[in-house]
């Protein structure tokens, strides 16, 4: 197995802010614009209580943890400076009534025209991995080999089982509210560039999406980048997790340099199916294994995709990081179990904020 261990990484996080009760603090931009990002980039994002941070370009999962725990801490020292909390949760978990107002920036503002009461309803916090590529084509390929297994990413990685005050029943309410989106969700299998160059021709040319940038696949070909990103999880409780969802990402990747091709090819609508089933259990119920399509234990599926990735895990340098980072999960559960632990103990604000 080559591997190609000079495949790099960069990660992307999303945050909210809150006061003291956990109510959305419209803080963002101007927390932003007063953080050293390092090596890395802080972003402003769609609403004015959130905030993105990016790592530079990681080669190791150490680095991954060090960039994403160094950005996490100056965005939480900066909002505690102003009586505010950094909270890791795809959904926003307490009950607000006010809403929520978008960054004033042109393009946010058009989403905002465009796409109505989707725009005003889209609160959410993702966790984006990137892989580098040498180019389109072997980032379709990419694209291609990631997708049977986003279920079970998204499983692993849920982390937003609460909304405005209510638990919604599900491990990961943001996947459900995100692909509300017309141009969000699951990319189709892609028989070539031209392929996926022409479905991304279409979706703008619908005003489905007002440019490359607002292609919200759960994979896609970096606008910017020379990198597959892939965005199907929540954002995570602690770099730890963040890191090991990026080294599983690149060992899925890397397999097609050494000719691996799709364990499956699941028509869109049924892996939209797919999914949701992840997303309404997490790691506690049931997963669609891509093997053979049937529904399994989450956490069997999960085993069985780290054990294959194996040689290519190795390959990269990442196999020992990603035992220990998943026995961590298998302690204490992912993201939307210790939400809901935390919730029982009444400290679910506390569990959720950074540093934990």
């Amino acid at each position: 197995m080559t591997g190609r261990p000079g495949v790099t990484l960069g990660v992307e996080e999303e945050f909210l802010l809150v006061d003291g009760d956990g109510r959305l603090a419209a803080a963002g931009p101007e927390i932003s614009e007063q953080v050293d990002a390092a090596d890395g980039q802080i972003e402003h994002e769609l609403r004015r209580c959130q905030v993105e941070s990016a790592t530079g370009v990681c080669a190791t999962a150490d680095e991954v943890v060090t960039g994403l725990g160094t950005l996490r801490d100056r965005l939480a020292a900066e909002a505690a400076g102003q009586g505010l909390r950094l909270l890791a949760s795809g959904t926003a978990p307490m009950a607000d009534d006010r809403p929520a107002r978008f960054t004033p920036d042109v393009r946010y503002h058009r989403m905002a025209r465009e796409f109505g009461g989707i725009a005003q309803a889209s609160l959410t916090c993702a966790c984006h991995v990137h892989v580098s590529i040498p180019d389109a084509a072997t980032g379709v390929r990419m694209s291609n080999q990631i997708r049977p297994w986003l279920p079970v990413l998204l499983a692993l990685t849920a982390n937003s089982p609460f909304h405005n005050g209510d638990d919604t029943a599900y491990a990961s309410w943001r996947h459900l509210l995100w692909t509300r989106w017309p141009s969000a969700g699951a990319p189709p299998h892609f028989d070539s560039v031209d392929a996926y160059e022409s479905s991304v021709d279409g979706l703008i040319d619908a005003g489905a999406a007002l440019d490359r940038g607002m292609v919200y696949w759960d994979i896609r070909l970096s606008a910017h980048q020379p990198t597959v990103e892939v965005r199907v999880a929540d954002v995570l409780p602690t770099p730890t997790e963040a890191a090991l969802l990026a080294v599983l990402v690149r060992a899925l990747a890397t397999q097609v340099f050494d000719g691996e091709g799709p364990v499956a090819r699941p028509e869109p609508e049924v892996l939209r199916a797919w999914l949701w089933r992840s997303a309404r259990d997490g790691l506690t119920g049931r997963c669609v294994h891509p093997r053979t399509g049937d529904l399994a234990p989450a956490w069997q599926v999960v085993n069985d995709l780290v054990a294959g990735l194996g040689p290519w895990l190795r390959a990269n340098g990442d196999d020992e990081f990603a035992e220990q980072a998943l026995a961590g999960v298998r302690a204490d559960g992912n993201g939307a179990q210790r939400q809901r632990a935390a919730n029982e103990r009444a400290g679910l604000l506390d569990a959720l904020a950074w540093p934990v």
